[in-house]
C-alpha cells in the first residue's frame, strides 16, 4: 500500500510541473524511469521486481498494441504521402540499414553473441519513439516537413519492426530447440494478425461510421468502441494464434480508412489511455532493468553498444537514406540525432526476454538494450528543446527558405505530453 502512495505522489507531483518540465525537456518518461530506479525499494521491498513477470508483460503489451493502433488509425494518408520521399527513404532504406549495421556491431561487441540474438537486439532497438523528442514535433521554429517526417517515420517503424522481432524470436527458439519451422510459425502468425485486423478494424470502423452518421453514438460511446476494438484486436489475434502488434497496426490502418478520419476525438482517447499506461512501464522499467544497470558493475561492452547505437547505428544509415534528397548536413544530422528508442523497445525486450529466458537470452543481449534505452531516455529527453531551438532558428535564417520548409500544414503531433501539444 505503501508503495500505491508513493506512485500517486509521483504521479500528482509531475501533474503540477508538467508544463514546467517539459520546458526544461523534463518528460514523463526521465520523471517516471527516475523514480522507478530511486523508489524501488520501498515500491516492491527488499526482494525487487522482477522484469519479466506476466504483469509487466501484460502491461507493456497492452500499451504498445493501444499506441500501435492509434498511431496507426491516426496518421491520415495525407500525412504519409505529403512528404512520402523522405519518410519511405528513412523507412526502406534507413530501418533495413540501421537493423543490419546494429546486428554487425552487436556480433562484435557482444561476446558470444550468436546472429540471430545480435540481430535481435538491432531489431528491438531499431523502432523509434516520438514521445522521447516532444520538444521537437511542438516547436514551430523547426520546419513542418521535418516534424512531419519524425512523426511519420515513429508512426510506422514500430509497426514496420513487429514481424521482424517475432520472426526473430522464433528463429531463436527454433534454434534453440533444434526446431525447423520457426519461419513458418512466423509467417502463419502475421497471415492470422492481418485477418483478424481486416475483421476488427475494417468491420468495427464501418460500424461506428455509421451509427455516428446516424446519430446513435456519443462521443463517450465512441471513445468506448475505439479503445475496446484496439484491444479486441490484439487480443483476437493471440487468440488465434496471430501476432497481437500486427494485427494492432493493421487493424487500426484499416479502422482509419473505414472511419474516413471521423474519429479523432475518440483516438486521442485511445492514445491518452495508452499515455497513461506508458508511465506504469516506464517506472517499472526503471525499478527492475535501469535500477540493476546503474546500481550493479557496468559492463562496458553493453554501454559502448548503447553509445553506438544511439549515434553511428542510427545516423550513418539516416545519412545514407537520405543521399541526393536535397537536405542540409545540419538537416541530415538533426534527424539522425533525434531517433530516440521508446516504448517500442522497452515492449520487445519484455516479449523477447519472456519468450527465450528457458533458451538463454543472454546478460549481454538484455544490458546492451537496456543501456541504450536508458541513455536514449536521459539523452534524448534533455537536448529535444534546446537542439530543437537551435536547430529551428538556424534554419529560419536561411534565405531563401530551404528545400526543410517545404509546405505549411500543421503535423498532428503524436504521443502528446500529460498537459497538451
Amino acid at each position: 500500500m505503501g508503495g500505491l502512495l508513493l506512485v500517486a505522489a509521483v504521479t500528482v507531483l509531475y501533474s503540477l510541473a508538467a508544463s514546467r518540465l517539459d520546458r526544461l525537456s523534463v518528460g514523463a518518461p526521465i520523471v517516471f524511469v527516475g523514480a522507478g530506479v530511486l523508489l524501488a525499494p520501498w515500491l516492491f521491498g527488499d526482494s525487487g521486481a522482477t522484469f519479466d513477470t506476466e504483469p509487466v508483460r501484460l502491461l507493456a503489451e497492452a500499451t504498445l498494441a493501444l499506441l500501435l493502433f492509434a498511431d496507426a488509425s491516426g496518421l491520415g494518408l495525407g500525412a504519409v504521402t505529403r512528404d512520402a520521399g523522405l519518410s519511405g527513404r528513412l523507412l526502406g532504406i534507413g530501418l533495413p540499414l540501421t537493423m543490419l549495421l546494429g546486428t554487425a556491431i552487436a556480433y562484435v561487441l557482444l561476446p558470444g553473441t550468436p546472429w540471430i540474438l545480435a540481430g535481435l537486439v538491432a531489431v528491438i532497438l531499431a523502432p523509434t519513439d516520438a514521445a522521447l523528442s516532444q520538444p521537437v514535433l511542438g516547436n514551430p521554429l523547426v520546419p513542418v516537413r521535418i516534424r512531419r517526417t519524425l512523426n511519420v517515420e515513429s508512426g510506422l517503424n514500430d509497426g514496420i519492426a513487429t514481424p521482424v522481432v517475432t520472426a526473430l524470436i522464433a528463429l531463436a527458439v527454433a534454434d534453440e530447440m533444434q526446431k525447423v519451422d520457426g519461419p513458418v510459425v512466423a509467417a502463419e502468425a502475421i497471415l492470422v494478425a492481418i485477418a483478424v485486423a481486416l475483421v476488427v478494424g475494417g468491420g468495427g470502423g464501418r460500424l461506428i461510421r455509421r451509427a455516428h452518421e446516424r446519430g446513435w453514438t456519443t462521443p463517450l460511446s465512441e471513445n468506448l468502441a475505439v479503445i475496446v476494438l484496439a484491444g479486441a484486436s490484439y487480443v483476437g489475434a493471440v487468440a488465434f494464434g496471430g501476432n497481437g502488434f500486427v494485427a494492432a497496426f493493421v487493424a487500426g490502418l484499416i479502422f482509419g480508412r473505414a472511419t474516413r478520419r471521423e474519429m479523432r476525438a475518440a483516438i486521442d482517447y485511445t492514445e491518452t489511455t495508452a499515455l497513461f499506461l506508458s508511465f506504469a512501464v516506464w517506472l517499472v522499467f526503471g525499478a527492475t532493468l535501469a535500477r540493476v544497470l546503474v546500481t550493479s558493475p557496468w559492463n562496458w561492452s553493453a554501454i559502448g553498444y548503447a553509445a553506438l547505437s544511439l549515434t553511428v547505428i542510427r545516423m550513418v544509415p539516416v545519412a545514407l537514406a537520405l543521399l541526393g534528397s536535397g537536405m542540409r548536413t545540419s538537416t541530415v544530422l538533426f534527424i539522425g540525432w533525434f531517433g530516440p528508442r521508446g516504448m517500442a523497445s522497452v515492449v520487445f525486450l519484455v516479449v523477447a526476454n519472456d519468450d527465450l529466458h528457458v533458451v538463454g537470452l543472454t546478460t549481454p543481449v538484455i544490458q546492451a538494450v537496456g543501456w541504450t534505452i536508458l541513455l536514449s531516455v536521459v539523452l534524448h529527453g534533455l537536448t529535444a528543446g534546446p537542439l530543437a531551438q537551435a536547430y529551428g532558428v538556424r534554419i529560419a535564417a536561411v534565405d531563401p527558405p530551404p528545400v526543410e520548409a517545404e509546405e505549411a500544414d500543421e503535423p498532428h503531433p503524436r504521443r502528446r505530453s500529460l498537459l497538451g501539444d
